[in-house]
């Protein structure tokens, strides 16, 4: 009888890492592999999303970057547990293949997998490169980019798969666009999955300068930070707009489907969902993210003329309001945004990536 093949997955607790470790899994399991993650306790919270067979593994990890001197000292202890246990761990059930996604938590199943020689690969969904990632670039047979070009260690060859995004973003991939007009406008704001300040800083004093016979047909869909939500509704309130906050949406890809305008950070799976279902945005990168990866992430969408984009340093009620109505108030322009996203996107990334995955995979067992 032939035994299913064991796919680990280890990926970060952020959504950039979760969300195309949770596409992976879910076209893995269609093909009859059994998969698990391994993740921290930041991560397990999307894993809900995740198919219901993935049996879910908390790792014990640090970053060495932050945190005070004590959680920096104790922080080798707690990967080096973590990372026999990893060991342990693949020596009871060993994976066919390892998948890192990026961020600490990968650390213990990439090194595990390196000392039992465990094919393993590693998805970088950004233009610039994570810390962990970066480190063993040339401990993994396979480095898959999700934004192309990616800055790369000398000597490792990438393969551009793209960015796999959830079922639920394929569902909605390509869904026609509906030109600004004289109807509600659906405009979303959404600054990846732990929200943005600067958004709910900025945004409302934009929508509340734009004309009134802008305003008055606009309606919002803002994400905010639980501790924001409160003066972002009063702001949209004294600009007589209609707008739901919320610290979380569980429905973003229908959200960006009826849009016609998105304004964003330019996180990577947050440019894979727009480019997938194609919709003009506004991006504003995350000034601290690491190496800026978020402006290298956007650079070739706005390039490709799909989004406009507005530095950190630039993002004022006034200069934001004026880049809004550019697209609301040229509905040629903003189709033509939309059609640009949708011609970069790579709704294939998922299968790319599974073909990677296989390829490494040893022949199958049989017992």
């Amino acid at each position: 009888m032939a035994r299913q093949r064991l796919l680990l997955i280890a990926a970060g607790g952020t959504g950039g890492h979760m969300f195309p470790a949770q596409a992976l899994a879910e076209a893995m399991v269609r093909r009859g592999w059994r998969v698990k993650l391994s993740t921290d306790a930041r991560g397990a919270r999307y894993s809900g999303a995740f198919p219901h067979v993935v049996k879910v593994e908390k790792v014990a990890s640090a970053t060495l970057a932050r945190g005070g001197p004590l959680a920096k000292l104790l922080a080798p202890f707690r990967i080096g547990g973590g990372i026999l246990a990893a060991i342990l761990g693949m020596l009871k059930d060993k994976p066919a293949v390892v998948v890192g996604f990026g961020g600490y938590p990968t650390i213990p199943a990439l090194s595990a997998a390196y000392v039992l020689r465990v094919p393993r690969a590693i998805h970088e969904q950004n233009g610039v490169m994570g810390r962990v990632n970066r480190v063993f670039a040339r401990r993994v047979g396979a480095f898959a980019c999700g934004t192309w070009p990616t800055d790369l260690p000398e000597g490792v060859e990438g393969r551009h798969t793209g960015n796999p995004v959830r079922g639920a973003v394929l569902e909605r991939a390509a869904a026609p666009y509906i030109p600004p007009g004289d109807y509600p406008m659906s405009i979303v704001v959404i600054g990846g999955s732990q929200g943005a300040r600067i958004l709910s800083d900025v945004v409302p004093g934009a929508v509340a300068a734009l004309p009134e016979g802008l305003r008055t047909r606009m309606r919002i869909a803002h994400q905010a930070r639980e501790e924001d939500i409160e003066r972002v509704v009063a702001a949209y309130a004294a600009a007589g707009v209609p707008a739901e906050v919320k610290s979380f949406f569980t429905d973003v890809p229908r959200r960006f489907s009826e849009a016609q305008l998105v304004i964003a950070r330019a996180g990577a799976s947050t440019i894979a969902d727009l480019t997938v279902i194609g919709r003009p945005a506004i991006l504003i990168p995350y000034a601290a993210a690491a190496g800026d990866h978020q402006t290298a992430n956007a650079r070739a969408l706005v390039e490709a003329g799909a989004a406009i984009l507005m530095p950190e340093s630039e993002a004022r009620p006034a200069a934001l309001a004026t880049q809004i109505a550019t697209v609301l108030e040229n509905p040629g322009a903003a189709a033509h945004m939309a059609a640009s996203a949708l011609a970069y996107g790579i709704p294939d990334a998922t299968e790319k990536l599974v073909a990677l995955v296989e390829g490494l995979a040893k022949p199958k067992e049989t017992t």
